[in-house]
C-alpha cells in the first residue's frame, strides 16, 4: 500500500495525458483521476506484476490467462462534495467479454456511506447502458440510441439490491464491467479517499468497436471488432499453470 501511496502522489505531481479534475477551482475538495501511467511509474508496475491481484483477477474469471488492461486512479480530497454518478464501465471501453474484472483497492479507510455502491447481478441483464460522463454526468458522444440510457436508480433504490462494504486500506472490491455501481462524495474534512483501480483482461475478452472515442482511447491499436488483445500494451501478468 505504502508502494502504491507513492506512485500516486508521484502521479499527481506529474500527471498523465488523460487526467482529469472534476472539482470547479472555486469549490471546497479535489476530485481528480488519471490512468494509462502504469509503463511510467515504477510504483504501478511493481504491484500490477508482483501482487496478488492478476491472480485474483485469473481466479475470479476463471481464465488460463489475464492480461492488464489498464490502471486507474480516483482520489477525493477531504471535502469533496462530487459523486460519481451510475454507469457501468464496459461501454466505455474498446473490449467485449464475460471473463473481465476491475479489482478496487482503497488506500484509506472507507465508510460504507463515502464508498462504492453496487446493483447486484446487473452484470447478467444483458444490457449495455450509455456511458455518462464524471464531469457534468451528461451522457457520452456516442451515436445515438446505440445503448440503453441508464435507469433513474436514484429515485427508485428501491427497486434494486444495492451492495456497499466498509472498507479498510487494503481491502478490495472485485467487479465485472458490467457491474452497475456509483461513488458518494467524500465529505469528511481530514481523510483522503484514495482509490487504485486495476482493470484485468481473462480468457474471451476481444476488441470491441464503440459508436465514438472509448475512455481509455488508446489511439495506438488498429484491432478490428473480434480481434484478440494480444498487445505489449495489455501485457500478461499471470498464468495458470495447473494442468487439469
Amino acid at each position: 500500500l505504502s508502494l502504491l501511496a507513492e506512485g500516486i502522489e508521484k502521479n499527481r505531481k506529474d500527471p498523465g495525458p488523460y487526467a482529469c479534475q472534476y472539482t470547479p477551482k472555486d469549490k471546497k475538495g479535489d476530485f481528480y483521476d488519471d490512468y494509462c501511467n502504469w509503463q511510467r511509474i515504477p510504483e504501478y508496475q511493481e504491484f500490477l506484476f508482483n501482487s496478488p491481484a492478476a491472480k485474483i483477477a485469473g481466479q475470479l474469471t476463471k481464465s488460463r490467462q489475464v492480461r492488464l488492461f489498464h490502471e486507474h486512479i480516483l482520489v477525493k480530497e477531504p471535502g469533496t462534495s462530487e459523486k460519481t454518478p451510475w454507469h457501468h464501465d464496459q461501454p466505455y471501453y474498446c473490449v467485449d467479454g464475460e471473463q473481465v474484472g476491475s479489482i478496487w483497492l482503497p488506500l484509506d479507510p472507507v465508510p460504507r456511506e463515502y464508498g462504492l455502491e453496487f446493483i447486484s447481478g446487473s452484470h447478467i441483464w444483458g444490457k449495455m447502458f450509455m456511458p455518462k460522463k464524471f464531469l457534468t454526468h451528461e451522457e457520452y458522444d456516442y451515436k445515438p440510441k446505440s445503448f440503453d440510457p441508464i435507469p433513474d436508480i436514484e429515485s427508485n433504490r428501491d427497486q434494486y439490491e444495492i451492495l456497499s462494504w466498509d472498507l479498510e486500506p487494503g481491502d478490495c472490491i472485485v467487479f465485472h464491467f458490467k457491474t452497475l455501481h456509483a461513488g458518494a462524495g467524500n465529505p469528511r474534512q481530514s481523510t483522503r479517499r484514495r482509490a487504485f483501480s486495476s482493470r484485468w483482461l481473462g480468457d474471451d475478452t476481444v476488441f470491441a468497436e464503440r459508436p465514438g472515442k472509448t475512455s481509455p482511447p488508446f489511439p495506438e491499436l488498429t484491432f478490428k471488432q473480434g480481434d484478440s488483445m494480444i498487445h505489449p500494451l495489455f501485457p500478461v501478468c499471470w498464468e495458470n499453470h495447473q494442468t487439469a
